[in-house]
Parts: structure tokens; sequence; C-alpha cells
């Protein structure tokens, strides 16, 4: 069973707690409202009831989907066995210094300079992934490990988390590629939700005018409620129908201005060129500049054997430019790869979204056509063409001739 992963700020946690209880009660007194009060008085038409409670039944179903995935499957990067201890042992001590407000004790981590390092396989064995100027992956000096693409560290689970949006106290936790889809479907139907209280309140609102009655405090209350709410809930889901299109995110919406680097697999042949750097895995050293390919830094000297000439993989180390989105497959195929592939899981929660899949060989997700344009800028030939399967074999033997050194 997955373990509830719960934020560090025990103001977020108490807030994560209450909210949802003030959502139940909000709903329950909206209920009231439309069907014992308004709908009882003002002879509201069948129709307001069924669309009432068609939405409040797919808001529900979208809200506990969204809840409970964020609880258990937020989307967290997996830590290496191997550095569960140590990591343990420097949040122990990265606490004590925060509660002595000792900062200039608190170093970070820097990256592991292990040309085995556990973990970069997971990188190399790919097509693209996102680098750092060296050609190395992002490292995350918290988690203590590689950052796997559009892994972002937060600070409220203290967790790297995959392709994270925003931590939301009114859905209980982190929004991350895990739950976007049910997030959007339940910030779109509470709108809706509240669109049909609004208009019973604002027909019960003009039947009471119409006859002379007294104002009714509760169409007023609810008018004002629908209006606050559904505002908020519809800036939302249009908000994320945007991020979906464009396949962004919140964080990465705030760093479209930044440049992103990329390792790109390029055939072994290749010639050196001055336009790019270029490093080969696995690593025997710093990565190598135009011109250095015959050379074996750090220790390692002599003639590289056929095996593991073989089992080499070079890359280009290619810069974007700002606010180019090298995940941006186009509107539909943005918009299939969050929702999925079908009418029905676009209406319902049903599966989490496809780009949960990251068993690809190509990359960890899908890049768009920037890649293709970013080999044509630099003038990087494509990959050879090479059996999938024989090369994976190749990298696993590799592995394990290693790890019986």
């Amino acid at each position: 069973m997955s373990r509830p992963h719960h934020s560090s700020r025990s103001d977020t946690r108490w807030a994560v707690r209450i909210i949802p209880l003030f959502i139940v009660g909000i709903l329950a007194v909206a209920t009231y409202a439309v069907v014992a009060r308004l709908c009882g008085q003002s002879g509201v038409v069948t129709a307001f009831l069924v669309l009432y409670f068609l939405f409040f039944l797919l808001m529900a179903a979208a809200y506990l989907r969204t809840f409970f995935t964020v609880q258990l499957n937020p989307g967290v990067v997996p830590l290496a066995p191997e550095e569960q201890t140590e990591r343990e042992a420097a949040e122990k001590l990265r606490k004590r210094h925060k509660r002595n407000r000792d900062v200039e004790e608190r170093a970070l981590a820097p990256p592991d300079p292990n040309p085995d390092s556990p973990g970069l396989e997971a990188f190399y064995s790919k097509d693209v992934f996102v680098c750092e100027v060296d050609g190395r992956p992002k490292w995350c000096s918290e988690c203590q490990q590689w950052k796997p693409d559009r892994a972002h560290h937060s600070s409220d689970l203290g967790r790297c988390v995959r392709k994270m949006d925003h931590f939301c106290p009114w859905v209980g936790g982190m929004v991350s590629e895990t739950s976007f889809n049910f997030f959007t479907q339940f910030c779109f139907y509470c709108g809706l939700f509240c669109a049909v209280s609004l208009a019973v309140g604002a027909y019960s609102f003009q039947q009471h005018h119409q006859d002379g009655d007294p104002l009714d405090g509760w169409a007023l209350a609810t008018i004002i409620l629908a209006c606050v709410f559904g505002a908020f809930t519809f800036g939302m889901a249009l908000t994320s129908f945007r991020y979906i299109f464009s396949n962004a995110t919140n964080v990465d919406m705030l760093k479209r201005s930044h440049t992103l680097t990329l390792a790109v697999r390029i055939p072994q042949s290749t010639p050196p060129s001055d336009k790019y750097q270029v490093i080969v895995y696995p690593l025997r050293g710093s990565p190598r500049r135009p011109g250095s390919e015959g050379q074996q830094p750090n220790g390692h000297h002599g003639p590289i054997s056929a095996r593991d000439q073989q089992a080499e993989r070079k890359f280009a180390i290619l810069r974007t430019k700002p606010r180019e989105n090298p995940w941006n497959l186009g509107a539909m195929e943005n918009w299939k790869s969050v929702m999925g592939d079908n009418l029905l899981e676009w209406i319902l929660p049903i599966r989490h979204s496809p780009c949960c899949n990251h068993e690809s060989m190509e990359s960890d997700y899908k890049f768009g056509p920037l890649v293709s344009r970013l080999r044509k800028r630099y003038g990087v030939p494509e990959p050879e063409a090479s059996p999938r399967s024989g090369h994976g074999i190749e990298m696993q033997e590799r592995g394990s001739r290693r790890a019986s050194d």
C-alpha cells in the first residue's frame, strides 16, 4: 500500500486537514439551499435539479480522485535505496541546523562526481534528456540524486516531484503529473456546479421580487457564494486548460524566459564541431570538448575495448532559446498526453495521464518538433539506426560487469 506524503510545514498540514471539511460544509449548505429552500419555494423546473446533481456527482468524483491521488501517489521521484541512509542522516543534520539557526553550516550537497554514479544509466539509455551545460543530468542537492526530466524539488514534500505544478491545500496536496487531469476536471465541474447554483439563486430571487415577497436570504447567499467560488474555479479551469494545450506547468511558466540544455544522441562517428560540446556515456571523466574525443581524462588511459565502444553513446549538448518548449507536441497531442486518448477519459476521472508512463527509450517525456529544429540549428546529425533490444542488452551486460568488478 502506498504511504501518504504530507507537507513538511505544520501550517500547511493543518490547512490540508481543515479545508476539505470546509468544502464539505459549503456543499451541504448549498445543497440544502438549492433543493430544500429555493426549488421548493420558487417552483424551479426539474432541469435545474437534474443539472445540479449531475455536476455535483461529477465534481465530487473528480475531487475524491484528486484528493486520494495527491495523498497516495503525488508523483514523487523514488530515492535510490543505497542513498536512503545517507539522505536520512543529512536530513536530520539540516533540521538540527535549522533549529539552531546555524545557516552558514548548511552546505548544499554537490553533484556526485563518480563516473559510475547510481542513476546515470537511466538518462543516457534515452535518446534525449535534460542536462546541465556539462552534459550531466540535473542534480538535486536535497534528495542527493539525479533529477528526471521536468522534476522539481518541492519544499512542501521535501522530495522531487515529476511534472510538479503547485501545492494546493484545497485538494489536499501536490498537483503533479499523476493528478493534473483530475484536478482540471474538478475545477471545470465545480465551475459548472456554481453556474447552476447561481442560476437557481437568480431565478428564485427574481420570483420573489415579482411576487412582492421580502428579500430571500437563502437566494442572496447562494448567489454570492456561487459567484465567489465560481469565479475562482472557472479561473483555475481556464488556467489548467491553457497549461494542458501548451504542455506546460505552473513551474514551466514561471521559468519560461529561461533556456534549457538538452543532451541529444548523435552517431559515434560524428566529427567534432565548434557549434556544440559533446559528451560520451558511460562517463570516463569530464565532458569532452570538440577535438578531445581521443583523450582519457581522470586517470583512464590506453585504448578503449571494442566491447566498451559498442556500449558507448555520444550526445551533443544543445541549448534552447528563451520561451522554447521542447515538450510542445501541438495542441491536440498535448491534450491527449494529459487528459487521455478518448472522450470518456476526458469526461470522467478514470486513469492517470498517459504522460505518467516513462518506459519509452526515446525520452522520459515525449519531445516535440523543437528537437528536430535544434538538430538543424546546430548541424547535428540524426543518430544511427540500431536495434533497441541489442543495445539494451549491451547496456545491461556492461552494468552487470561493473557490479562484479
